[in-house]
């Protein structure tokens, strides 16, 4: 594996003030199993991703949730309104209609801690 590109993002956390409440949200919203790593010096939740495309992971892990803190983008797998519908059905917020941008579609929504997260479908 090559050094990826210098000054480019290559991981992301995001600060949950209910470990197993947000590991059920991110769950249910990204259609994964996910479970409570107990391994390093905090528990955590770590969010899928491949190894065999381009991107970044992440983790969930106790701490204070930010309303206005960054945004992290996480590709859908299937569609925009399904994911914005296990958004809402999980408890989170849908803030945004869909975005046009020149590579897909995104919308805005908030977690149930309220930290933004934007739900991304590549075109094609």
């Amino acid at each position: 594996m090559s050094n990826p590109a210098q000054n480019c993002g290559c991981w992301f956390e995001i600060a949950v003030s209910d470990l197993d409440a947000s590991m059920a949200f991110y769950g249910a919203v990204l259609q994964q199993d996910l479970s409570i790593d107990n391994t390093g010096p905090n528990p955590m939740v770590m969010l899928p991703f491949n190894d065999d495309t381009p991107g970044i992971g992440g983790h969930l892990y106790p701490g204070k949730p930010s309303r206005e803190g960054a945004t992290i983008h996480l590709v859908v797998g299937d569609s925009l309104d399904a994911a914005r519908e296990r958004i809402i059905a999980a408890g989170g917020e849908v803030e945004s209609p869909d975005i046009q941008i020149p590579p897909g579609n995104f919308f805005y929504a908030r977690d149930i801690d309220g930290n933004s997260l934007g739900m991304f479908k590549f075109n094609g």
